[in-house]
């Protein structure tokens, strides 16, 4: 099922100022990633092949952006997934997981609703931050995207907010930045909490790669800012583009 949330501040960094107001870092939010609204998104599965095994679980986890600036982990959206007709279960996958796909009271939606439903979520937050197109965050972000296309491909959604191909993934900035591949490892030298017994659920693990994305770029900041201030000075905009590029057609 849907399940909204309404969390702190990620890692320690101050909380977004105006929380739950995207208004309040609209423009700055479409300043920083170009256009892009970044959204974390999480896909556990019955196996690693995108074309033949099933999708299972979905979650998506929006990036919040106050007045100051500040990321923050916004709002959970996430499903369980009806394996689609003639899909491969791997036992070994489902072991990893946990998840029993035909238990009766697992509330699971076709692939098509559950797309379509956190489509519609994302396409609300990318009008709140008058942003152009979603980019997906992800652990390992190839994977996720990989598998989401393909589901996207198969049960004939229309309106997908994400770029078909460029994406964030935290295993390289974490990497880049703290030192550590793996997300667990690096939750832990990031100073959040890990709990291994809640991993490979794809909201758990949605919801900790935000609050490690958040954390980084709020790291950043001020490479950004220094950036930006040289960006200005070469005469580039510092506004995100008003007319979409030729890969990424706008979402309405």
């Amino acid at each position: 099922m849907s399940a909204p949330t309404e969390p702190p501040g990620a890692g320690g960094e101050p909380e977004a100022a105006a929380a739950g107001t995207p208004a309040a870092g609209a423009a700055l939010m479409a300043r920083r990633f170009r256009g892009f609204l970044p959204v974390v998104v999480d896909i556990e599965t019955g196996g690693f092949n995108a074309q033949t095994d099933a999708l299972l679980e979905i979650a998506a986890v929006l990036i919040e952006m106050g007045a100051d600036g500040v990321l923050s982990r916004g709002a959970t959206h996430s499903f369980h997934v009806k394996p689609f007709e003639g899909s491969r279960l791997d036992p070994a996958s489902l072991s990893v997981t946990g998840i029993d796909p035909f238990h009766p009271l697992r509330p699971a939606l076709p692939e098509r609703d559950a797309l379509q439903r956190v489509f519609r979520e994302i396409r609300h937050a990318l009008r709140a931050y008058g942003c152009r197109r979603a980019i997906l965050v992800g652990h390992n972000a190839a994977f996720d995207l990989g598998f989401l296309n393909t589901a996207v491909k198969r049960a004939d959604v229309k309106r997908n907010p994400f770029h078909p191909f460029s994406c964030f993934d935290t295993a390289t900035l974490a990497g880049a930045a703290l030192g550590q591949t793996v997300l667990a490892k690096a939750a832990a030298v990031a100073g959040l909490e890990w709990d291994s017994r809640s991993a490979h659920s794809a909201v758990y693990d949605a919801e900790r790669t935000a609050e490690l994305f958040c954390l980084i770029c709020n790291r950043l900041r001020d490479s950004f800012l220094e950036a930006e201030s040289r960006a200005r000075s070469l005469g580039w905009r510092s506004d995100p583009p008003a007319e979409p590029e030729s890969d990424s057609p706008p979402i309405t």
